[in-house]
This record gives C-alpha cells, sequence and structure tokens, in this order.
C-alpha cells in the first residue's frame, strides 16, 4: 500500500520509513509469516482461471480418460493371470493346459488400454502446459500494466527488488505448481475413486482393510502441511527480501566501495540469505517427509491385505488373479493418496506465489484516486473563487495557481503547510530554499505524482483533480537531477521525448543543449550504445543527453528540478543560454540550489518550512536583505572574503 493511498484509507503501512523516500529492504517481510487468506487467494485464482474454462474442461477429460483406462488395467490383465494359474493346475492335474489364445487376447486388451491411457496422458500434459505458460504469461502483462497505473507513491515506499520478485519468481512458482498441482491434483482424485471402486468390485471385506490406512494418512499429512505452510509462505518473502539487497547493491556498488561498506554490505545480504535458507531448506525438508510417512503406512496397509488375500484364497473366496490385481491396486490407492498430500505442498507454493501477485494487482490504481477527488474539485475549483465554467474552460492552461495547498507525506507530518502562489503563462518561476524545505514535493504536486491533502492547484483555472493524471503530464516537460537513461542507443534515448521525432530533429535538441558535441567524439555517434543505466557515460554528460530529451518533447511547461547541478561551469553556461531559447513563452519551474543560475526569473519564491516566506526578483529580494539575501550571500562569501 502506498502512502497515498494509506492515507485516502486511513491507514498506516506499517515498518516503512517517514518521508517521500521511504526505500528499505522490503520491511514488512517477516520469517515465518503464514500466508494471510489461504482461501481467498485460491478463490482468487480459480476465478482469474475462468478464462480457460474449456481448455480446464478438456484437461479433467483427458484425465479421466487416462485414469479410468489405466486403473481398468489391472483388473482386466489379472484375467490373464488367473487363466494361466488354471491352465498350470489343470496340466498337472492331467485335465487340461493353459489356453494361450485366451492369455494373448487378453494381453492385447491390456495393452491397448494402456495405449488410450497414455494418449489421453500426453494430451492432458501438453493442454495443461499450455494452460500455465498462458496464465504466467498474462499475469507477467498484468503487472507490467499494473506498474504504469500504480501512483507515484508506491513507488517512494516500497523495495524495487521485492517488486521485481514477484514478477519474475513468483510467477514462475505459479506457473510451475499450477501445471503440477492441476494435474497431479485430477489424476489422483479420479485414480482414487476407480480404484477403490475396482477394489470393491473384487473384495469388499479385503477393501475395508485397505482403507483403514487412509485415516492414519490424512493426519500425517495435516500434521506436516500445518507446520510447512508458513514457511512456504517465508521462503517466497524472503527470496523477494535477498533480490532487493542484490539490486541495491549492483545499482550503488560504486558508493558501497567509495566508503568500503563491501563487508557491511555483505554481511547484510548474509544475513537475509541465512533467513532464506532457513526457510527453505525447513519448507523442504517437511514436505519431503510426506513420502516416506505415506509409503510406511502404505507398505502396512499392503501387508495386511497381503496376509487376508491368502486366508480368502485358501477359502476359495477369491482368485489368484483377483489377489495379484487387489495387491496391485492397493499399491495404486495409496499411491495417489501419496501424490495429493504432496499436492497440497504444491498448492501451499502456489498459494504463496498467488497471493504476492493478486495482493499487487489489487493495489489501488491513480485513477481510484481521481474518482475520490473532492466535490468541489470536480466541479471545477475551489469554493469561493466565483469562477464561471465557461471563464474556466477559455484561461490557457499555461496558468497556474496554487491556493493554499497543504500536503504531508504521512498523515498528521505536513511537509506543505500553506503554499498559495500566481504564475503567469511564459514566466519563470524558481523555487528556492534549504533541503527540506518542500520545493520537489510542489513539483510532485504539481505533476499530480501526488493530490494535495488541502487547498487547490489548478492550471488555467482547472483543478488539477478534474484532470486525467496523463493530461496533467503531457503538459511538461521534466528534467531531474537524478538522471535516467535506459540501455539503448544516444539517439533512442534523446528521441523518449518524442518518440516521431526524426534523426534530424534529435540531432538539433542535442545541438541546442550543447550535447552534440560530445555525442560526435563517441564510437559510433548517436548510435552509440549507452550502458544500463548510462554507466559508461559521464554524470555531466548524462544530464546533457535528459536536456535534450527534454527539448525535443517541447511542451507547454518545464520543470527544471536542479537541471545543471551535476555539470560544471562552462556547460553550464552553454545549457543556460539553450534553457533561455527555450523557455521563451514558456511557463518554467526551476528549482536550484546554485542562485546564480536563476538570477533572471520573472519570480522567486523563497521555501521554508513548506511555507512562501519571500517572494520576488531578484533584486527586489536582495535589496529586501531577507532570508533569500541571507541564502544567496552565503554561496559566495568565500570568493567575497579574500582572506578565505
Amino acid at each position: 500500500m502506498s502512502r497515498e493511498h494509506a492515507a485516502a484509507s486511513g491507514l498506516r503501512p506499517p515498518g516503512r520509513p517517514h518521508g517521500p523516500h521511504g526505500h528499505g529492504p522490503a520491511a514488512r517481510m517477516m520469517p515465518g509469516e503464514k500466508a494471510h487468506d489461504f482461501r481467498g487467494t485460491m478463490r482468487t485464482m480459480l476465478s482469474f482461471m475462468g478464462q480457460f474454462k474449456l481448455h480446464l474442461v478438456l484437461i479433467l477429460a483427458f484425465a479421466v480418460g487416462s485414469v479410468v483406462f489405466n486403473t481398468v488395467g489391472p483388473k482386466v490383465l489379472s484375467e490373464a493371470t488367473t487363466a494361466i494359474f488354471n491352465g498350470v493346475v489343470a496340466r498337472i492335474a492331467g485335465t487340461g493346459s493353459i489356453d494361450f489364445s485366451l492369455v494373448g487376447n487378453i494381453l492385447l486388451a491390456t495393452l491397448a488400454l494402456y495405449a488410450f491411457s497414455a494418449v489421453c496422458g500426453w494430451v492432458q500434459a501438453w493442454t495443461m502446459s499450455y494452460v500455465s505458460q498462458l496464465t504466467c504469461y498474462r499475469l507477467r502483462n498484468a503487472i507490467a500494466e499494473k506498474i504504469d497505473r500504480l501512483p507515484y507513491g508506491y513507488f517512494d515506499g516500497n523495495a524495487t527488488g521485492d517488486t521485481l520478485s514477484r514478477i519474475t519468481n513468483d510467477v514462475d512458482t505459479l506457473g510451475q505448481s499450477l501445471n503440477q498441482g492441476v494435474t497431479q491434483m485430477v489424476t489422483s482424485a479420479v485414480q482414487v475413486i476407480g480404484v477403490l471402486v475396482m477394489m470393491l468390485l473384487i473384495n469388499w471385506a479385503m477393501t475395508l482393510i485397505a482403507l483403514v490406512t487412509v485415516p492414519l494418512s490424512l493426519l500425517l499429512v495435516m500434521l506436516i502441511v500445518k507446520r510447512s505452510q508458513k514457511h512456504f509462505y517465508a521462503q517466497q518473502e524472503l527470496l523477494g527480501r535477498v533480490n532487493t539487497l542484490a539490486e541495491e547493491t549492483f545499482s550503488g556498488h560504486a558508493v558501497v566501495r567509495a566508503f568500503g561498506k563491501e563487508d557491511e554490505t555483505a554481511a547484510r545480504y548474509n544475513e537475509a540469505n541465512d533467513a532464506l535458507y532457513e526457510a527453505g531448506w525447513k519448507s523442504q525438508f517437511l514436505s519431503s517427509l510426506m513420502k516416506p510417512a505415506m509409503d510406511l503406512v502404505g507398505n502396512l496397509g499392503y501387508v495386511a491385505v497381503a496376509i487376508a488375500g491368502a486366508l480368502f484364497a485358501v477359502r476359495g473366496v477369491i482368485t489368484v488373479g483377483d489377489i495379484q490385481a487387489f495387491i496391485q491396486y492397493v499399491k495404486n490407492f495409496t499411491q495417489p493418496i501419496t501424490q495429493l498430500a504432496q499436492v497440497s505442498n504444491v498448492l501451499q507454493q502456489l498459494a504463496a506465489a498467488a497471493e504476492r501477485i493478486f495482493e499487487f494487482l489489487a493495489l489501488p490504481e491513480m485513477d481510484g484516486a481521481d474518482a475520490a477527488a473532492p466535490a468541489e474539485a470536480r466541479a471545477g475549483g475551489a469554493p469561493g473563487e466565483g469562477r464561471r465554467d465557461s471563464d474556466a474552460a477559455a484561461a490557457p492552461l499555461c496558468q497556474v495557481a496554487f491556493d493554499h495547498v497543504r500536503f504531508g507525506y504521512e498523515p498528521g507530518e505536513p511537509v506543505i503547510r500553506d503554499f498559495t502562489a500566481r504564475v503567469a503563462c511564459g514566466q519563470t518561476v524558481a523555487i528556492v530554499g534549504p533541503t527540506g524545505a518542500g520545493k520537489t514535493t510542489i513539483v510532485k504536486l504539481l505533476m499530480r505524482f501526488y493530490d494535495a491533502d488541502a487547498g487547490s492547484i489548478t492550471l488555467g483555472g482547472r483543478d488539477i483533480r478534474t484532470m486525467r493524471r496523463d493530461e496533467v503530464r503531457g503538459l511538461f516537460a521534466m528534467v531531474l537531477q537524478d538522471t535516467w537513461l535506459f540501455k539503448g542507443t544516444i539517439a533512442e534515448n534523446i528521441r523518449y521525448g518524442s518518440l516521431d521525432a526524426t534523426d534530424d530533429e534529435v540531432r538539433r535538441a542535442a545541438q541546442a543543449t550543447g550535447a552534440h558535441h560530445f555525442i560526435s567524439t563517441l564510437p559510433g555517434g548517436y548510435g552509440f550504445e549507452v550502458g544500463e543505466e548510462g554507466g559508461n557515460l559521464s554524470q555531466g554528460q548524462r544530464q546533457l543527453l535528459t536536456i535534450a530529451r527534454a527539448f525535443l518533447a517541447d511542451r507547454q511547461m518545464l520543470i527544471l528540478d536542479e537541471a545543471t547541478s551535476s555539470v560544471d561551469t562552462r556547460t553550464e553556461a552553454h545549457i543556460q543560454q539553450a534553457m533561455d531559447a527555450l523557455m521563451q513563452g514558456r511557463t518554467s519551474f526551476v528549482i536550484a540550489h546554485r542562485l546564480s543560475t536563476i538570477r533572471d526569473a520573472d519570480l522567486i519564491l523563497v521555501m521554508q518550512h513548506g511555507d512562501i516566506v519571500e517572494q520576488g526578483t531578484h533584486e527586489q529580494l536582495l535589496q529586501l536583505g531577507g532570508f533569500y539575501a541571507e541564502l544567496y550571500n552565503s554561496q559566495f562569501a568565500d570568493f567575497d572574503d579574500p582572506g578565505e
């Protein structure tokens, strides 16, 4: 659950750090935690599988056919055993011999039964494999699409590795468990019923002796399942934690080495890996006890049936062939019970994986937050503004107004307390202030990554909560301090701002931002392959590419969050010239710690503790001699004092 939806529901996510960047290695994962709702998860799984009704009916039909043909086989084969035994006895007595013609016909019939059984089994296995893999395919697509619909708060408060584990490990576990579990459950259940019917047809008394072992078998199954279930769920959860730690270590390997934290990082990973090992071996060990326990009970029943069959044969109640068939049925009777017991372990794995998957798919989405907007927001503005709908529709969207905005990532802990500002079209607005003042949070609210707790933000008189999130974000081009590049060519990374842009447009955007020069020096130029997260480029080069991407997007409004903080002074001056040209006629929001870069801003908003404490132009604020002047002078104090 994200902070956004936790606030909406009145709940607070346990175990997560406060603030907007509460990353951590899946703090909610608790070793030994049992599945929250086994029955509910299985109902959800069955509902999802409803789209494969015809396939499941086909699987059931061929499973029944395979088991029926296989179950009838021993009874037919027993006729051959009886014919051979009677023929041997008659030959010894001198009254006859073995009827090989009869035996041959029986063997051919048995062979045909087993052949039909094999064909049905193959069709069933192929269909089940198709269904299980198609299920995995659709679940992966559903998770990928869900990620695009999740609010920004989810990514602030959840570990990346845990989400990756759901789309990889959990889906794979579900597919394997589904393939094994459904097939085994259907065939074993049908086989138990079929074998029981055949045993009753042969001899009801011997059947009762064989059934005595069933309650003991069920008791053992319940004891083992009860102890192993919690470890299966913990195994899936801890696997996500291990993935999180591995992902964090790989992505931040340079920082880990720079601070000499290899040992500490390894210790954290080993701790999580040890917990995974504990849960893994306990779950596997307990599940492995199932077969030997069931084999022991089955062998006891096998001995009891053999003794009873011998007594009945002596009395002439049962034939030798029927004894042979019954003993085979006893073995075939205990085997599916053992398999059903093993299926229970597979179903636990399936439920543990499915619960995490469907828990993720059930998370509230951004459109849900839209539907929950206050009535006055949906009506077109905050109360008391006296704005007509026609006026709001006529106002250009580049006019931005913040009216008494209040927001906090956690309930009762506001970051923005009372923010009010008016921005006209074409203005360049700089937002400055100390770290933690709420500058970046304002941008997140403007982009509808979060919605304000109180007050309103309007574009052209329209409350942004009445607009679709993609509509709001389609008005902005954004350049962040943290660059993001994907594995692909430089041209592809720049073209991400406008996918239908031509090569010439990509080149012009790079030239406008000063990126063309360094691109030309790379092997392949615009075809140079960017490594994962741009690891084979410098920080400044990566930033230039993201700025070029924003140039290419050519949106009505711009958001520049420390866009030049990672480049040298000369490059910064060049980029600033390009930025000035780009911002002509566009509403621009610039967040900057280097106050020298925002001297020409039309309006400077000075923030402290979530409020605007000063506003005006650079010269006006310096003349005021307040907080802004103090910030500005502190950045140049070293240069002004020749003794330093």
